[in-house]
């Protein structure tokens, strides 16, 4: 079973991993790690930090890919978490494999960000590992980036959970969900 955690930057996928690492006793391994070990193992990696999110994203994917297929062909559970994991990607694994994923998509409502930008959102940065790059965007850089990740998501259909007004009251649906899913798997493999 592989539980993929994404969404846009800021948005709890590091705190999710941590806390289901604590439940189900699963690791999780950060995209944000591989990205910064590849970059200093070889600047010459084809990109670079400060690349856009799905510039990454498309030259992470192949090894993510390979992570996942190996990690379900041993019958291994892992937790992927980052923001590289974009919604068509899922979309690329064949159902043999997909049938083992638990995919979430976490995201900020426009309401959201404007009222809890500064209190919840920036607050919270930093809250799991701490950010070599800093992220020193506006609210209105937030929302903007927000919009399209939406609507791809919606476009793949995958599962995704946008914080509207309380994050911890609604961020417990996407927990809910891991739950539901998770029991789905194990039982499909009894």
């Amino acid at each position: 079973m592989i539980i993929l955690i994404s969404g846009v930057s800021c948005t709890g996928k590091t705190y999710m991993a941590q806390r289901l690492l604590e439940k189900y006793h699963v690791p999780y391994l950060s995209i944000d790690h591989l990205k910064m070990g590849l970059y200093r193992a070889d600047q010459n990696c084809g990109f670079t930090p400060l690349d856009s999110t799905e510039y990454i994203g498309e030259k992470l994917w192949p090894i993510l890919k390979g992570i996942i297929m190996t990690n379900i062909e041993n019958n291994q559970n892992l937790i992927i978490e980052g923001c590289y994991v974009l919604p068509h990607h899922l979309q690329d694994l064949e159902p043999s494999y997909s049938e083992q994923i638990i995919p979430v998509f976490l995201g900020f409502s426009t309401t959201y960000i404007e009222r809890n930008f500064y209190s919840n959102i920036v607050k919270h940065r930093e809250a799991i590992e701490a950010r070599v790059y800093p992220e020193e965007g506006t609210a209105a850089d937030f929302i903007h980036e927000h919009k399209p990740f939406r609507e791809k998501c919606s476009a793949f259909e995958v599962a995704y959970f946008e914080m509207e007004e309380n994050y911890e009251e609604e961020i417990s649906k996407a927990y809910d969900f891991i739950d539901r899913e998770k029991q789905k798997i194990e039982s499909a493999a009894l």
